[in-house]
């Protein structure tokens, strides 16, 4: 049985700078989960963590957003909250999250509560780097079978801009995992009709290789300003990546500290697709994949952060984006790697 992953709704970056700015993050957090369809429960305890996360960031981080965004898998959707910031950093993240502990003179119960609130929590810490951390909801109701894979996304629209013209999709099926990011050329809302005509007919077309899904992509979206795309296929059975990619989509394969960088041929999916290849790479347990837009820049490594591929995929593509953005486009950074 095939599960579609998905961004849900338009993601909201907040700066959390001082505390003024942690009421607006609360409201935000829980408008967003209440048009997403969370329970009346559920939305407020969206709001807690919203604020003892918001919160956290103005007293002690340099820098701090949240990222407020809709996550699809299947019959249920979740919101998550991720946050990150260029702060001191915690030398005991464990300790932080225990009740009592503060370094502010607080009754330090704000993380410890916000863990035991969210249905799925992550923190990664390095001092003198800053922190990162994810907090998830899910709806009620339609449960997830379990899933192979570990999949986490950060889905940004350009500064200014409403809407996003990137995306991402996912199609799970037991061992195989077929990825697409799309970046449409430019930004705003004709770069965003074409992302979102390339996740539509994605998801219409189904399983195919990777090569013959992105050659399928290119006739609807003659119509529209065009696209970068990369479809990729992880299939942990066979030990394998497969991928097809045209345009400034880059793929990296982290397996320990070493690194593989995908191949892409230049072209315009809709209007200049001259060339479509697929091209094959070696996959192992430990091995994650990383596709993002051209709004981070290629080089990116998170080497000076050491156990972070080990953390929830979604901190991974917040650390990314935190390091590497280039501040004047849209950004996607989607990471997949074997659940434990």
């Amino acid at each position: 049985m095939t599960t579609f992953w998905s961004p849900r709704g338009r993601a909201e970056l907040l700066t959390v700078e001082e505390p003024s700015q942690v009421g607006a993050a609360r409201r935000a957090a829980m408008s967003f989960a209440a048009a997403l369809g969370l329970d009346e429960s559920s939305v407020g305890n969206v709001g807690i963590v919203a604020t003892e996360i918001a919160g956290n960031l103005a007293k002690h981080a340099r820098g701090g957003r949240l990222v407020v965004q809709g996550i699809e898998q299947g019959a249920r959707t979740a919101v998550e909250l991720l946050a990150v910031d260029s702060g001191p950093g915690m030398a005991d993240p464990e300790r932080c999250l225990q009740d009592g502990y503060s370094t502010a003179g607080t009754p330090g119960t704000g993380l410890g509560a916000a863990r035991r609130l969210a249905d799925e929590f992550d923190l990664f810490s390095v001092p003198g780097q800053g922190t990162a951390l994810v907090a998830r909801f899910w709806t009620r109701g339609g449960d997830a079978a379990p899933s192979a894979f570990r999949i986490g996304a950060l889905c940004l629209p350009s500064p200014g801009e409403r809407v996003s013209g990137d995306s991402w999709c996912a199609q799970v099926d037991g061992a195989r995992a077929l990825l697409l990011v799309v970046d449409g050329l430019g930004h705003g809302e004709q770069a965003n009709v074409a992302a979102v005509r390339a996740v539509e007919r994605f998801r219409d077309l189904g399983p195919l290789p990777p090569g013959e899904l992105l050659s399928r992509l290119h006739a609807p979206l003659r119509d529209t300003r065009g696209a970068a795309i990369l479809v990729a296929q992880v299939d942990s059975e066979r030990g394998i990546v497969t991928c097809s990619g045209v345009g400034n989509i880059a793929g990296t394969i982290v397996t320990g500290d070493q690194t593989r960088s995908l191949v892409s041929h230049s072209g315009i999916v809709g209007h200049q697709m001259v060339k479509v290849q697929e091209f094959v790479y070696p996959w192992t347990r430990s091995s994650a994949l990383v596709l993002a837009s051209d709004g981070i820049r290629s080089q990116w490594r998170l080497g000076d952060q050491p156990g972070a591929f080990r953390r929830d995929p979604a901190i991974v593509a917040s650390l990314i984006w935190r390091g590497f953005t280039r501040g004047r486009d849209d950004v996607t950074v989607l990471m997949i790697d074997a659940a434990s």
